[in-house]
């Protein structure tokens, strides 16, 4: 298939020569030799995806490194950078090009938006290379190998073979209560073998968590949930901690409905001022209970952390240890599926009602009860070696709305009131909703309230 041709304009192509590098872009020339390509393409692919531009290049000018775009003379003339690009195997299916071209630039400019991809690819050099920050940088060591395949869901963790007795999973209260609603009924070391978390008599890590009465003590620091209450909307900082951290315990089925139920009634101990006063924060349970179960479910236990809740006056945090799995990216993280721990999310769900009842529609879920109590859709970010989730207490409706509706049932607003409901967080910003108000003559100032006392009221007519 011909690779297409995009004309862009004179803003575009300027827009395109102050691109920065970064983690997920990287600017080349044509002068690259296409084996070298192959380490940033490699270093995308194994990382979380990025674009290439080969055809832009650095020169010293008057004023330090200029930018100029200097292409290829025709779509020919790139047939050695995709030929190499093309042979990255199994990429193929894994990348997309374009060219672009400018009536007033020389040249056509090969850009290759590249795809995380499943499998580790590896340069046409045979190491292969990772992206942090706007380097591409090469992947050494067995250890540093696997821990790619960890991140990229290549190599599961819950496979590992744990040095601990038998008799902790196979005559646990956990399995024998489990087993009793087993179709067909089992004994215990028959279906920990037959469900292959036994390996040579000894429990793997998948075993552990599933069936033991206490994984924390076999798999500390990696198998519990921490819970922190942070009184502020801030930053989360020691001093505002409202008490020392919460530690839950036990195997996952009743880790993840314990972890849910004490953020529960820790949310609802919040007060926000609302039209009538202070009312009690609400997140919607299924948003909640979703998102703990995907962080205990698909996070990477070969890292010793504990999933983290942080509870702030305004929003929720949840932070799972380890990257997104696979091919999985933030756009794609409600469309897509992936299983870092495929054992766990199998087993787990044939307990008597599962914590991840619908496999597969976790994070879809979340963001539909979000929306459904008209709360700002859920945040995802990918960090170094975690994702962390946040649910906001902040309304869909603009700041103009929350004003009018606070004022429905109270006769004034002062600017910090009008901060505390709509979550904006400069004076300035707030003043600049009230005066809109103003010009709209929906408000007017307060007589004889004038300064750091100054409010606004419904306009009286």
């Amino acid at each position: 298939m011909p690779i297409p041709l995009r004309i862009i304009n004179s803003a575009q192509l300027n827009a395109v020569l102050l691109i920065e590098e970064s983690h997920f872009i990287d600017l080349k020339s044509i002068d690259i030799a296409p084996s070298s390509l192959t380490k940033t393409a490699a270093a995308f692919c194994n990382t979380s995806g990025g674009e290439l531009f080969i055809g832009i290049e650095e020169i010293e000018g008057e004023r330090g490194k200029e930018r100029n775009w200097n292409g290829f003379n025709d779509q020919e003339g790139a047939n050695a950078h995709i030929q190499v690009i093309e042979n990255m195997s199994p990429l193929s299916n894994h990348y997309n090009a374009e060219f672009l071209g400018s009536a007033e630039a020389s040249g056509l400019v090969l850009h290759l938006t590249m795809y995380k991809t499943k499998e580790i690819i590896s340069a046409s050099n045979g190491k292969i290379y990772v992206r942090r920050g706007a380097q591409s940088l090469p992947v050494e060591g067995e250890g540093a190998i696997d821990r790619l395949k960890y991140d990229k869901g290549i190599k599961s963790f819950e496979d590992e073979i744990i040095n601990t007795r038998v008799e902790e999973v196979a005559n646990s209260i956990t399995i024998l209560e489990f087993l009793l609603d087993v179709v067909p009924s089992a004994e215990p070391d028959q279906w920990l073998s037959k469900q292959q978390t036994l390996v040579d008599g000894r429990p793997t890590v998948a075993s552990v968590l599933l069936y033991s009465d206490l994984p924390q003590a076999i798999l500390p620091k990696r198998s519990a949930i921490k819970i922190l209450r942070y009184k502020t909307k801030e930053h989360g900082e020691r001093d505002f901690l409202a008490f020392d951290p919460l530690t839950i315990e036990g195997p996952i089925y009743s880790l993840v409905y314990d972890g849910v139920d004490k953020c529960k009634r820790l949310i609802e101990e919040i007060k926000k001022l609302g039209p009538d006063g202070l009312e009690s924060i609400a997140y919607p349970e299924e948003a909640l209970h979703e998102v703990l179960t995907n962080a205990v479910l698909h996070r990477d236990y070969s890292i010793a952390a504990d999933v983290q809740v942080r509870i702030f006056d305004n929003r929720l945090e949840i932070e799972s240890p380890g990257r997104l799995p696979g091919h999985v990216t933030i756009d794609l993280i409600t469309k897509t599926q992936f299983a870092r721990n495929p054992k766990l999310v199998r087993l787990v769900n044939k307990f008597k009602n599962p914590p991840n009842k619908d496999v597969g529609e976790g994070l879809r879920t979340t963001f539909e009860a979000m929306e459904k109590l008209r709360l700002k859709k859920p945040l995802i970010e990918e960090r170094e070696n975690s994702v962390v989730v946040t649910l906001r207490h902040e309304s869909l409706g603009s700041p103009e709305q929350l004003v009018m509706d606070y004022l429905e049932k109270n006769g004034e607003i002062t600017n910090a009131v009008g901060r505390d409901i709509t979550g904006i967080k400069s004076e300035n910003t707030m003043k600049e909703v009230f005066y809109r108000l103003r010009d709209r003559d929906q408000l007017e100032q307060v007589p004889g309230k004038l300064g750091k006392n100054s409010a606004w009221r419904r306009k009286v007519n």
